[in-house]
């Protein structure tokens, strides 16, 4: 189990490069069936979309959809690089996903362990097992880069937008819009 929890991790890891590369916060999501086939695959695009739900889960929650013409996805394990928010938790409950396989725990949204225990709670209809931390050190590193390198970005945006000063009734600046 744990080779193939790797292996479709790594998948997983490749849909949060694509969110990488288009500038998106970089989690991606990879359903896969009880026989090892993928059903679908879905990565960020929150920001491309300009929808909010654009998250890898929801992505690839509504691929699976519509490529098996159902919304209830009961024999199948959803990958994902960093542990699912309330949103998507409550997506997974409601598509009866029997497993959740996570890299790297999100200690300010996470809905699985960090700070929520959705997919378990026993008050739900369904519950979801959970494994926890595979290529853990992989799934985090990517996210550790993508906001170094936007922190980068905005701070080299800081330094070239020009200051002006202007006397409006007392003594301020502000910044000038480009």
């Amino acid at each position: 189990m744990i080779l193939d929890d790797e292996k479709y991790m790594n998948l997983a890891l490749a849909e949060a490069q694509k969110a990488y590369e288009l500038g998106e916060v970089p989690i991606g999501a990879v359903l896969v069936a009880k026989d090892g086939t993928t059903v679908s695959v879905g990565h960020n695009l929150r920001e491309t979309a300009k929808d909010a739900t654009a998250h890898a889960e929801i992505e690839a929650i509504r691929a699976a959809n519509k490529k098996l013409d159902r919304w209830r996805l009961s024999g199948t394990t959803l990958y994902v690089t960093i542990e699912p928010c309330p949103m998507c938790a409550g997506a997974i409950v409601n598509s009866r996903i029997d497993r959740v396989v996570y890299g790297g725990a999100d200690i300010k949204a996470g809905a699985v362990h960090s700070i929520f225990n959705v997919l378990t709670n026993s008050n739900l209809n369904h519950q979801t097992e959970v494994t926890a931390g595979v290529l853990e050190d992989r799934c985090c590193g990517i996210m550790r880069d993508f906001f170094k390198m936007r922190r980068e970005q905005n701070k080299k945006k800081r330094q070239n937008t020009p200051l002006s000063c202007e006397k409006i009734e007392k003594d301020t600046c502000t910044l000038e819009k480009e």
